[in-house]
């Protein structure tokens, strides 16, 4: 059991970062392939602010630290909150989501599987990995929203024009 935990905890990462590229790939034209690398981009750059500052906010020591045992997988004993590998594979299912349910839908349970495995590993709590959901989750909603502004913008010059 302790094999597929490890095993999830640290390669099941790769399956969002596949996955965004598949989304990308599938897109018809440049203009929405570079899109959504903007939103990547931007948003990515946005989760990680978020992320710093919360963990500045809360310090969460990790379950090893905290219950003097050895974890599963080799850590460092700084902060756990949020958990860095939940933020990146819940931000990209967040991402495709706008563009693909299924898909999107699947990227984030499979940030569920990576967050269980971190705390079956010792390297989490459950807040951690909550909060890598909620801080990425804010960070896409953040950039989503800029862009329908943006674009509402554009449209609204477009018909005066």
């Amino acid at each position: 059991m302790d094999v597929i935990i490890i095993f999830i905890a640290k390669y099941f990462i790769l399956i969002p970062i596949i996955a965004a590229i598949f989304v990308a790939w599938r897109f018809k034209n440049r203009k929405d392939i570079l899109k959504f690398i903007l939103v990547v981009l931007v948003g990515g750059i946005l989760s990680l602010i978020l992320a710093k500052v919360t963990s500045m906010l809360w310090y969460n020591p990790r379950p090893f630290v905290v219950g003097h045992f050895s974890p599963l997988i080799p850590h460092a004993a700084d902060n756990g909150f949020p958990s860095d590998h939940v933020l990146l594979a819940s931000f990209l299912g967040w991402t495709i989501l706008r563009y693909s349910k299924k898909t999107g839908i699947g990227v984030l349970v499979v940030a569920a599987l990576i967050g269980i495995s971190r705390i079956m590993a010792g390297v989490h709590h459950p807040a951690d990995i909550v909060g890598g959901f909620v801080v990425s989750g804010v960070a896409v909603g953040l950039i989503v929203c800029v862009m329908y502004l943006i674009e509402r913008r554009k449209k609204v010059r477009s018909d005066v024009v």
